[in-house]
């Protein structure tokens, strides 16, 4: 009997802490060089996902910022990160676009003068676990968060002429 509830109380243990872990999850963005250039960090809310972002030593100005379906940041191009997360096999990219389906697409993000950005944004486009029928950033090959070179104009056909990817963190 005591090792029974010995047991069980390891178990909600573990259970306990994987469920706490499915809430919440981070990426440190590094550039090509290996450096660490900032952190995400994001959050689950019960309709998407809460994205928050501290960066330095970007060039100064607008830079595209996609959550990626690969959990891989190999250097120095960070093509290992794969494509933009996204539900179905025919991906249109775009905020702006009327027949968009590319759920990594996210606002995006500004740097000051000093290479500095910090943002708090809201994608209702993903998910960590899969809720609600979203793409899950915590599924079994990952994600990752890139920062791009040029601003996302949120229509043009792939990327959105973002340009290079310039800094990559693992969605963990």
């Amino acid at each position: 009997m005591r090792l029974t509830a010995l047991a069980l109380s390891a178990g909600l243990l573990v259970a306990s802490q994987a469920s706490a872990a499915a809430t919440s999850a981070t990426a440190e963005l590094k550039g090509a060089d290996g450096k660490t250039l900032g952190t995400a960090t994001l959050t689950e809310a019960p309709h998407g996902v809460l994205l928050r972002i501290e960066a330095k030593g970007l060039t100064p100005g607008w830079h595209g910022l996609h959550f990626h379906e690969k959990g891989d940041c190999g250097a120095p191009d960070f093509k290992s990160a794969g494509a933009h997360v996204h539900t179905t096999t025919a991906v249109v990219h775009g905020l702006l676009n009327p027949d968009g389906n590319d759920n990594g697409d996210l606002p995006n993000l500004f740097a000051a003068a000093d290479g500095s950005a910090t943002a708090e944004l809201f994608s209702p486009l993903v998910s960590l676990n899969g809720a609600g029928g979203r793409p899950a950033l915590l599924d079994a090959d990952g994600s990752s968060i890139v920062v791009h070179a040029s601003p996302d104009d949120y229509k043009t056909q792939p990327i959105g002429g973002a340009g290079a990817r310039v800094a990559c963190g693992v969605v963990k």
